[in-house]
C-alpha cells in the first residue's frame, strides 16, 4: 500500500532519502554534479512530499516557488527497489495538486539529459519540453519541462 505524507524538507525521513538522491546524481551527472548541485540546496522546501510503501520510505518530492503562478519540482526520488510502482506518479500528481490548491497555475522542472526514465515519466503525465529556464540557460545537459496546472479563463 502506497501512501502519501506532505511534510517540509526537514522531515528527517525526507533529509534521508535526499542524501541518496544525492549520491545517484553524482553518479550519473559526473563532473557535472558540483554545478547542478548548487541549485539544489534543499534548505527549507515549505512543500515537500514522501512516499511510503507499506510504512516504508520509498520516494519523496518538492517544489518550490519560481515566480507568482509557477512553482519549481524539485528532488523527486524514489528508491530504487521501490521503482516501477507507480510512486513516483503518485508523488508528482500530490504535489501538482497541492500547487494547484495554492493557485499556482504553471510548473517548471529541470532534469538532466541522462534521466531517461525521469523524461519519460514526465511526458507521461503532460510535462513539455522547453527552452532551459533560469540558470540552466546554455546548459547542454539540461532538459527543462513545463505543464500548464490550471487553466485560468477571462470572464
Amino acid at each position: 500500500m502506497i501512501t502519501l505524507k506532505r511534510t517540509t524538507s526537514d522531515h528527517p525521513d525526507f533529509e534521508k532519502l535526499v542524501v541518496a538522491l544525492d549520491r545517484y546524481l553524482a553518479i550519473l551527472d559526473g563532473d557535472d554534479h558540483a554545478f547542478y548541485a548548487q541549485f539544489n540546496k534543499t534548505n527549507l522546501l515549505k512543500n515537500a512530499i514522501i512516499a511510503y510503501e507499506n510504512e516504508v520510505i520509498a520516494g519523496i518530492g518538492a517544489y518550490k516557488e519560481y515566480d507568482t503562478e509557477t512553482v519549481e519540482m524539485k528532488r523527486m526520488y524514489t528508491v530504487p527497489e521501490h521503482r516501477g510502482k507507480g510512486i513516483a506518479s503518485k508523488i508528482l500528481t500530490e504535489l501538482e495538486t497541492w500547487a494547484k490548491e495554492e493557485k499556482y497555475t504553471n510548473a517548471v522542472l529541470e532534469t538532466g539529459f541522462m534521466q531517461k526514465e525521469a523524461i519519460s515519466l514526465y511526458q507521461k503525465l503532460g510535462y513539455v519540453i522547453i527552452e532551459n529556464y533560469g540558470q540552466y540557460i546554455g546548459v547542454e545537459n539540461s532538459i527543462c519541462m513545463k505543464k500548464t496546472l490550471l487553466n485560468i479563463s477571462k470572464i
